[in-house]
């Protein structure tokens, strides 16, 4: 526990400093209660490698996990000054983009919590992401400058520096530190590289910079556009940069607690998150190698400590790399790549499971479930179509490596320091040891037909929702009605996670509405729809939805009768800091991935911890949710994952038919080009959707859409009964504690690492 006072720490009264002179102060305070809690140790460490950690702001956050909090925010109040405050002036890390990333900085938290050596491995990008703006009703990219001048960061700098060579030129990195704070226990440590070259002045016309200056570009940005090949080229120097970083790293940590190296996979568990950090494998075969251990040995070695998590069944998620863009930037791991997929060709014919194929492209998956000891899912559902259909060729071959770890998310971010007034209220019904033993929350239960709490809880729900429109007044000007439904979408914006279905929705409501003569029929409840999502630089449709719904919000605002019982809302720059502020006013929680294509999902975990209740299809965590909850829970709708797996393999899906055939589907589509929706938006981007649509409409949007709308409307007047409603949203919380990340890694360790 820290000894001094927040006012110690600035050097003068609290109520003479100015926000950024409190701020640093907070920050110094806080990193030195995490050193004086100390880290976590052990013989054995993992090394968890992933190209994003989304972690948030963190003051509040460690604050609490130190029991701090309610100290400095009593000391804060006694000056006249609010802790909100400071969380409003902290700058959020601009370290990752969505679910991979948050996923992560979950994992890292329960890792400290649960007192389990470990270390993330990252990239320290000086503008993340990318700042999102909207501006004539599309979304402009711009770049996150969120270490601020003045303000001290949670990135210490550290004196450890490696020299990664490249094909054509050699950086000298240099590591910075964050401390990861366990909840009422010891830190462990996220460890980010960069290096000093990097030039933020080559930044021109937003996001746009010349990706050839390698040494001046490398850790600019998360996923630069790789729309073309210098972009592309340029994710392999980020990736070879960040794994060449974590192996040097790794095996001089190991060494330094005992290992001989050939005992390595007895000091070290490294887990690859997602394919970006593939190139560790070979990476560890040549520092190995060069330390005097054998090839074959050194396979053995690798596959001994490296475990591989598969997050995606897009082909596009699984990376593939020509041979010679490796050649032109790891003309090292060359040699190895080729003996590695010589080695699987001398043994296995069936081309799917080759290293290289015919075309001399390099399959990073392939290489990660050859070489690993471990291959995992992020949830039943998805584990299931990987060795049944996706990946069915290499759990012929390695029916032992594949295993399910289905993802969850920290509960001390995700309500503790989120939503105050549920954590309070849970608290005072079953105590606090929720809070590191999840499973307790089903104590709530026998408070299903408690009228005095069910009351309480909609209490609380009304009490977010009134913080959440104040906070999107001040956020960007938009005005909601906190009496109204807040029906919520907030993800990455992706043509799997079909924001197009809920918009399609949307239009139907609004054409309904314009067109109902008889007051009556009108609904009984105002819905306010809201988005939270970014679409990649890149990725044109994705851009055309936003695009899309944007114009739409503004049709309907302009309509005095649809804007009584409808409203859409966008959240500009959509991150971890909105999120925290949507999720615990959510009613309504919008999960309508095509059935076979969302791996797990998160957000859907953190709805249901905060009482939003789901409406979703049979994909990912869905599932899991349902079986946990009851059907009487959850609104499920759509084609079964096999339905769509069935269908994508007959190739026979004809939009057009379903568009014939469903006249207020046809009307929804139709309407993307009208005049009202082209008075307020461009031509080009409105047909190019409705055209992808009519005919494309890849994640099969059509075939859902009855069943949806049907569904919709049900949720919608379920509603109504207040009383029912906040049991649903009670069973729900006191089911969520499965998705606990506590729970993740406690399996992960159990099952792959093996460090306790």
């Amino acid at each position: 526990m820290a000894t001094k006072t927040v006012a110690s720490y600035a050097g003068k009264p609290i109520s003479e400093c100015t926000d950024l002179e409190l701020f640093n102060a907070l920050l110094r305070l806080t990193v030195d209660a995490a050193a004086e809690k100390g880290y976590n140790q052990g013989k054995k460490r993992l090394y968890y490698i992933s190209a994003e950690f989304l972690i948030g702001k963190l003051l509040s956050n460690n604050l609490i996990n130190l029991g701090l909090y309610e100290q400095v925010r009593a000391e804060l109040a006694e000056s006249g000054r609010d802790i909100a405050d400071m969380e409003e002036f902290e700058n959020e890390p601009s370290l990752g983009n969505g679910g991979l990333g948050r996923l992560a900085a979950c994992f890292l938290d329960s890792c400290a919590t649960l007192g389990l050596p470990a270390s993330g491995v990252g990239l320290a990008y000086h503008c993340g992401l990318f700042k999102q703006s909207f501006d004539n009703n599309k979304q402009y990219e711009s770049p996150d400058y969120w270490l601020r001048w003045g303000q001290e960061s949670w990135m210490r700098r550290t004196p450890k520096h490696y020299t990664v060579n490249f094909g054509d030129l050699s950086v000298t990195s240099t590591m910075y530190q964050l401390d990861v704070t366990g909840y009422h226990s010891k830190c462990d440590t996220l460890n980010l590289f960069d290096v000093d070259t990097v030039d933020e002045r080559i930044i021109r016309n937003r996001i746009n910079f010349d990706k050839t200056q390698v040494a001046k570009n490398l850790t600019l940005f998360l996923y630069p556009d790789d729309s073309d090949e210098a972009g592309r080229i340029l994710r392999v120097y980020q990736e070879y940069f960040m794994v060449s970083n974590a192996a040097q790293l790794m095996l001089d940590e190991c060494v330094e607690r005992g290992s001989n190296l050939h005992d390595l996979a007895d000091y070290a568990a490294v887990q690859i998150n997602d394919t970006h950090p593939t190139m560790v494998i070979p990476e560890l075969i040549r520092l190995l190698g060069e330390r005097g251990i054998a090839f074959d040995e050194a396979i053995q070695i690798v596959r001994d400590t490296c475990a591989y998590t598969n997050h995606t069944i897009l082909a596009e998620a699984l990376e593939c790399w020509p041979l010679d863009y490796l050649q032109k930037v790891v003309p090292q791991l060359v040699p190895i790549i080729k003996q590695l997929a010589d080695y699987v060709a001398e043994k296995y014919d069936e081309p799917f499971v080759q290293i290289i194929d015919k075309w001399n492209n390099v399959h990073m998956a392939n290489i990660d479930i050859h070489f690993s000891h471990s291959v995992n899912g992020v949830a039943a559902l998805h584990t299931k179509i990987l060795e049944d259909s996706e990946l069915a060729p290499f759990y012929k071959i390695y029916p032992q490596k594949f295993n399910n770890k289905t993802n969850g998310i920290t509960f001390r971010r995700w309500m503790v320091e989120c939503n105050p007034g549920l954590n309070k209220l849970v608290s005072s019904k079953i105590g606090e040891g929720w809070k590191t033993k999840a499973e307790e929350l089903e104590g709530l239960l026998p408070l299903k037909e408690d009228d005095d709490f069910l009351s309480q809880l909609v209490s609380v729900k009304a009490s977010n929702k009134r913080a959440f429109a104040k906070w999107l007044q001040k956020h960007q000007g938009d005005a909601v009605d906190p009496d109204s439904i807040f029906d919520v979408q907030s993800k990455r914006l992706h043509e799997y996670k079909r924001q197009q279905l809920n918009l399609l929705w949307i239009i139907r409501e609004y054409l309904r509405i314009s067109q109902l003569d008889d007051e009556d029929e009108l609904p009984k409840h105002k819905v306010t729809v809201i988005f939270g999502a970014k679409a990649a630089p890149a990725y044109t449709i994705a851009k055309d939805i936003i695009h899309a719904i944007i114009c739409l919000s503004k049709v309907i605002a302009a309509d005095p009768i649809a804007s009584k019982y409808l409203q859409v809302v966008m959240i500009e720059n959509y991150n971890v800091t909105a999120a925290e502020r949507l999720i615990p006013a959510a009613d309504i929680s919008e999960q309508i991935s095509l059935a076979s294509k969302e791996a797990s999902g998160t957000s859907n975990m953190k709805f249901m911890l905060n009482g939003a209740v789901t409406l979703g299809t049979m994909d990912g965590a869905n599932v899991e949710i349902a079986d946990l909850v009851g059907k009487e829970n959850i609104y499920t709708f759509g084609e079964s994952s096999d339905e769509v797996i069935a269908r994508y393999k007959r190739g026979d899906y004809d939009p057009k038919a379903y568009y014939k055939k469903d006249k207020e589907l046809a009307a929804a589509v139709d309407f993307l080009t009208s005049d009202a929706m082209l008075e307020q938006g461009d031509k080009v981007n409105l047909t190019r959707l409705q055209n992808e649509l009519l005919n494309k409409d890849w994640f099969m949007t059509f075939p859902d859409f009855e069943d949806y709308c049907k569904t919709k409307s049900q949720v919608l007047k379920d509603y109504e009964d207040r009383k029912a409603w906040a049991r649903k949203t009670l069973v729900n919380i006191s089911k969520a504690g499965f998705f606990s990340s506590d729970r993740t890694i406690e399996q992960y360790d159990k099952d792959i690492w093996h460090l306790s």
